[in-house]
């Protein structure tokens, strides 16, 4: 890519060691360096005191191993001169009448900064009191260390003018006490944490690291670059695995221990979407402790063209893993009827109408309330479902949603809005045979009246049907069936309808409802509003007029949760989907997105209260708050410039 989009390339690595012998460490080091930069890593980190190994014990009150550390860092020094790389190296180091267990920040053959080790374990297998000083004990901000002064302290951090990269730095135990320097860190400014540390292996601890490593990236919103001493340690009475993580914002992007020899893993890691997140989230600078922080200034540059190292996914609303998308289709399946069950109480009504279609989102909203009603205790005789055949029904949806109503016991109505609506074509001089929007919108307006006068009739509620991927795109007729008393799937994408449909059919008991949810789910989303083909199938696609549903939810997460710019969100949309839609494809649908989402906002404006379930939601009572008149220009501005941007 030629722009860099907000990612950095951020490694963690793992040397061979030799105990106390810091030239043959640093060899090994600087190979691993070089491995990396080759790689265009921007960022790596090695295990706490790699220089000398961790495991030397008393030989760190031996001046000639600290003297041959200081040394060899001079050497790694010479060597990496032309490496435009940050790298994080541990080694001991004096300063103030005391030795601090430290590292140590270099880029193209300088020392950037020192930082000290905070917390000093001295519990069970751990005694670095003996030999190492706390940073809390130093009383210098500056260093003597290979011939020059430089920065030293646990306040500082380093910040890369070209990008908004700014680096902090914790040491091993930093991380595992209650409150880690990275909180701070965090708080004032840094957005990648790197950690060099030196963590034994004993039963389950690398499950209870990988937890903390996690969840204070998620708390900072930060990436969290996690290197622990390796195999080579001395393994007198502990093992170390060279367990390394690399995290994002409360997600292990990488991942890596017991490997056998020298190595380095690396992932792109998102700056902008961390930062967008801070301040999307506000509370995050809501409790501000003021501490003294000095800013070291560095410069990496673009990375020639590269392939992002970092899997994008195509259906960010759908979860990759089969496990975890049961358990995620079981939690927002019982969150809708949760907000449908807690209405109905609180109205003091037990009785709701319900449009069946036949299709996908009708189908999910029917199962909803279906197990509202479960919760309620209410015969399930009290949900009206309620068929409207229309001039674009279909065989296929209209048995579907006869059968499906009668497997699951709820009462059924019938009522075909073909001659009411002929009858208000010729009231308002609408030619039938003209199948324009007036010819399509009439139906929808008129099933929706429908419901809601049959509403009145039985003393119920009208459950909406319409998703969240229809409000986005204003895919629904203004008072038709953009309106109802209650939405239960207004925060729900289309991509997630259908697999909380599918989810619903693996664990019916019943056969034929299985078998008719799975013929739902393969028949393609349409409003039947025009007339079936010849053959009697569906002929309006609601794909072929705004394209596809992947795309336009990947475009919708992408824009809100993430606050990305076009011309990123066509990038990794061009990456998502490789080998199944075009650039040129991809491009013009982004494009009509931005259109109808911007232009369809005040059917947003007055959409019927429904219950949230994701971290995406369009309720103008919630999440977003947006004129209807806002223009898209400089969104469609910003795309025109793709083709400067080579993917």
């Amino acid at each position: 890519m030629k722009k860099d989009f907000g990612y950095v390339r951020v490694g963690t690595a793992v040397p061979e060691l030799k105990i106390a012998n810091p030239n043959y460490n640093v060899k090994n080091i600087f190979t691993i360096m070089k491995k990396a930069y080759k790689e265009n890593i921007k960022v790596l980190v090695f295990p706490e005191l790699c220089i000398t190994a961790y495991t030397c014990g008393d030989l760190f009150n031996q001046s000639l191993l600290i003297n041959r550390a200081e040394e060899a860092l001079k050497n790694l020094l010479v060597l990496t001169s032309d490496i435009n790389m940050v790298t994080a190296v541990g080694m001991p180091v004096r300063v103030d009448n005391q030795l601090f267990n430290c590292a140590v920040i270099i880029n193209r053959g300088n020392i950037l900064g020192v930082v000290p080790k905070t917390f000093i374990p001295n519990y069970n297998e751990f005694y670095e009191k003996r030999n190492f000083a706390s940073a809390v004990s130093r009383i210098s901000d500056e260093a003597l260390l290979c011939g020059k002064k430089v920065p030293f302290g646990e306040n500082l951090l380093f910040k890369d003018i070209n990008s908004k990269l700014c680096i902090g730095i914790e040491v091993c135990e930093d991380l595992w006490v209650n409150i880690p320097p990275s909180s701070y860190h965090t708080l004032n400014g840094a957005n990648l944490i790197l950690n060099l540390s030196a963590s034994d292996e004993n039963v389950s601890k690398s499950d209870y690291r990988r937890d903390i490593v996690r969840l204070q990236s998620a708390k900072c919103i930060t990436a969290y670059a996690y290197a622990s001493a390796g195999q080579t340690e001395s393994t007198s009475d502990l093992v170390f695995s060279g367990h390394s993580i690399i995290a994002d914002n409360g997600k292990v992007l990488k991942e890596m221990k017991f490997n056998d020899a020298s190595y380095v893993e690396y992932q792109d890691i998102d700056i902008e979407k961390l930062m967008n997140d801070r301040i999307k989230f506000n509370s995050y600078m809501g409790r501000i402790e003021k501490r003294e922080y000095r800013t070291i200034n560095f410069y990496l540059g673009y990375s020639e063209e590269i392939s992002l190292k970092r899997h994008v996914e195509a259906m960010p609303f759908v979860p990759l893993d089969k496990n975890k998308r049961d358990i995620r289709c079981s939690e927002i399946i019982n969150l809708q009827a949760l907000g449908l069950y807690q209405r109905l109480k609180k109205i003091g009504i037990n009785k709701v109408v319900i449009g069946v279609s036949g299709g996908l989102d009708s189908t999910l909203a029917l199962l909803v309330i279906v197990e509202t009603f479960k919760k309620l205790k209410a015969p399930m005789t009290n949900i009206i479902g309620v068929t409207m055949p229309g001039f674009g029904t279909t065989n296929r949806t209209y048995n579907n949603a006869i059968t499906l109503m009668k497997k699951l016991g709820i009462t059924i109505k019938e009522i075909s809005i073909k001659e009411a609506c002929i009858r208000h074509f010729k009231d308002i001089g609408q030619d039938f045979n003209v199948k324009d929007i007036t010819y399509e919108n009439s139906q929808a307006r008129e099933r929706t009246q429908i419901l809601m006068d049959l509403a009145n009739k039985e003393g119920g509620i009208v459950v909406g049907t319409g998703d969240l991927s229809e409000l986005a795109l204003g895919w629904c007729t203004y008072n038709g069936d953009q309106m109802s008393m209650y939405s239960v799937n207004g925060s729900i994408p289309k991509t997630l309808v259908r697999y909380l449909v599918m989810w619903y059919a693996k664990w019916a008991e019943d056969k034929e409802v299985k078998n008719i949810l799975v013929d739902i789910y393969d028949t393609p989303v349409s409003p039947e509003l025009l007339p079936p083909d010849k053959k009697g199938n569906i002929k309006q696609k609601t794909e072929d007029s705004i394209g596809s549903y992947e795309l336009n939810d990947f475009f919708l997460y992408n824009m809100l949760r993430t606050g990305y710019e076009p011309l990123k969100i066509l990038y990794l949309a061009s990456i998502a989907f490789k080998g199944r839609y075009s650039e040129n494809v991809i491009h013009s649908s982004l494009k009509n997105f931005y259109k109808r989402f911007f232009t369809q906002q005040f059917k947003r404006n007055c959409m019927p209260d429904g219950v949230k379930v994701g971290s995406v939601s369009l309720s103008p009572r919630g999440d977003l708050r947006m004129p209807s008149d806002a223009s898209y220009e400089l969104w469609l501005d910003e795309l025109e410039k793709s083709n400067e941007i080579k993917c």
